[in-house]
């Protein structure tokens, strides 16, 4: 009960309307009913010609429903009791539809609540927190796991819907013999018991399934980013035959699951008709209740009976989707956990340059950057080289604030960045990464990511400036031109001129390229490079690499290795370049 419990916490006035039509539904069929023991007592004493029950000694239920019919100056006959009976039966349908269409709604309220939680939570994450998670997972949190969260809800109030006309339909059956009633409930509670431990292997198959599917996504998603080179190298068997291990796993758990729902369908019948038959015989031989009570009792037992077994099922089914709502929620809390601080309120003001000052850096025990100073002076193109792991990234995200210096401060202009609103900040930059990551969707949407306020003449320009409106505009459908998945459709230059068109658009006064030539053979990268220049003095270009081919482009460039930063001067005399060792400025 704790997952509806949450549910009525998180969505109080929904599921109050919705509990209360629930009941109103039940009280209405309830009430009709309890017109079945009159009708057939009618029915039944036709052949002495009474048109009343007053040759059988009435119970409590039918006396209320005699003093109803006498207060409002009605006779109980057929015609009477078949059209209350009809008209409670037509509001129970009104009642029960108004019910459900506010449990559906819910159940896609739930379902896009959870998804966007999860979404802002991720966002809005540090980077250190973010870049050490599996996509994968958060891939089957949002479209797996807020789905059966959702159907968790549903089944919780399908469960607290069917225990509530029970107890409708309890009050009914009290009325009409308070002793065989309380034995029937009796009865069905210990059925309900005796098939609990399915419920509990049901639970421990869902809580199972849920693991698996969170490990099983996680590896799909990375293979198939992968599979180029694994097809390559014909490699694509290994692969599969992990994922098949794991898939197989999660057959198997939901073979149990099959199991247990099936099993606890077949032995409910046959409990229930064993205790059906043994009660019917002993109101009839040994007790002597008139035949109209007996029939309705049975129909109301029945229907009492009938009524918990299909919570239970309910019940079942829920605790097989509730482990995925406490993952997904855990997994949101966790991600709220590692928010990231979004530094000061100053405005950012870029007229001057970005600075490092003795700036230190290392993830863990690993020391990557030692007591290094820099200077990108505003309007120029400046290039940070080195090999794989030198740094060159490192000092991207702390210029970003994606990272923060462990010593030393970066400045911009006379601003401490640690105080500055880094969204603001962020809003100034294009950021160009090494991946050309496009969507499977036109060029216009890769450039402006589907932002309404850029129009089809900012994407032009933006494509324009990075070198690209030409092969755009020789396309069939031009910037509607689909580029195909990650952009398939394209070469690699080509893929590498519409990212930076999509960090050209919004006109920022940073453009950074993170690897963004290392990918592209000499001749694209000298292209690319040409576009720089023609860019230089328009925005401040800060670009780094492993590769040497940059240099030439930029103004001034910084040559990275064992954590120290040396400025390399470009000696125009003797027709190459100087490195200068040393802190530099």
């Amino acid at each position: 009960m704790r997952l509806i419990l949450t549910f009525f916490k998180a969505y109080p006035t929904q599921s109050i309307i919705t509990l209360v039509a629930m009941l109103l539904a039940g009280i209405a069929e309830g009430f009709g009913l309890s017109m079945l023991l009159p009708l057939l007592g009618v029915v039944i004493n036709t052949t002495s010609g009474a048109e009343s029950l007053a040759g059988i000694s009435p119970s409590h239920l039918e006396r209320y429903v005699n003093g109803i019919f006498a207060a409002v100056g009605l006779q109980p006959t057929i015609g009477v009791l078949l059209a209350f009976f009809v008209g409670c039966i037509v509001l129970t349908a009104l009642l029960s539809l108004l019910a459900n269409k506010k449990v559906g709604y819910m159940v896609a309220q739930v379902a896009t609540d959870l998804r966007l939680a999860l979404i802002r939570a991720l966002f809005a994450t540090r980077w250190e927190y973010y870049v050490h998670q599996p996509i994968g997972m958060y891939t089957n949190a949002y479209a797996t796991e807020a789905n059966r969260s959702a159907d968790a809800y549903l089944y919780g109030i399908r469960v607290i819907a069917l225990l509530l006309r029970t107890t409708v339909y309890a009050a009914v059956a009290l009325l009409m013999a308070w002793k065989e009633t309380l034995i029937a409930l009796g009865a069905g509670f210990f059925i309900l018991y005796i098939l609990r431990r399915l419920v509990t292997k049901a639970k421990k198959a869902g809580q199972r399934q849920t693991n698996l599917l969170n490990s099983l996504l996680a590896l799909l998603t990375d293979t198939l980013q992968s599979i180029k080179p694994l097809k390559a190298m014909a490699r694509e068997d290994m692969a599969d035959l992990v994922l098949q291990k794991e898939t197989n796993k999660l057959n198997r758990v939901l073979r149990k699951q099959v199991f247990s729902k099936e099993a606890l369908k077949a032995l409910q019948e046959p409990l229930i008709t064993i205790f059906f038959a043994f009660g019917l015989y002993v109101a009839m031989i040994w007790w002597h209740i008139p035949l109209a009570t007996v029939i309705t009792m049975a129909f109301m037992l029945v229907k009492i009976i009938k009524t918990l077994q299909s919570a239970q099922k309910e019940h079942q089914t829920m605790v097989i989707a509730e482990s995925a709502y406490w993952s997904l929620v855990s997994r949101i809390q966790e991600t709220e956990g590692a928010h990231e601080d979004l530094g000061g309120t100053i405005e950012p003001i870029f007229d001057e340059s970005i600075r490092l000052s003795q700036v230190s850096f290392s993830y863990g025990d690993k020391p990557v950057l030692r007591d290094i100073s820099l200077n990108f002076p505003q309007g120029t193109f400046s290039a940070i080289i080195g090999p794989s792991g030198a740094g060159k990234t490192t000092i991207v995200d702390l210029i970003t604030g994606l990272l923060s210096p462990q010593s030393g401060r970066v400045w911009l202009d006379d601003l401490d960045l640690a105080a500055v609103d880094l969204r603001a900040w962020r809003r100034m930059i294009g950021y160009v990464p090494q991946e050309t990551l496009l969507l499977h969707d036109s060029v216009q949407m890769n450039v402006t990511l589907g932002d309404p306020k850029f129009s089809a003449g900012d994407v032009e320009d933006a494509l324009r400036a990075a070198g690209a409106w030409d092969f755009v505009a020789e396309m069939a459908d031009g910037i509607d031109t689909v580029v195909g998945e990650r952009g398939s459709r394209l070469s690699g230059g080509q893929r590498q001129r519409i990212t930076i068109a999509r960090a050209l658009v919004h006109k920022p006064r940073l453009l950074i390229l993170d690897e963004a030539t290392s990918a592209l053979d000499p001749a694209s990268e000298a292209a690319i490079c040409a576009t720089l220049r023609q860019l230089r003095g328009t925005l401040t270009i800060l670009a780094i690499s492993h590769q040497t081919a940059i240099l030439d482009a930029a103004d001034r460039a910084y040559r990275l290795r064992g954590g120290c930063a040396h400025l390399i001067e470009k000696n125009a005399a003797a027709g190459g370049e100087v490195e200068r060792h040393g802190p530099s400025a």
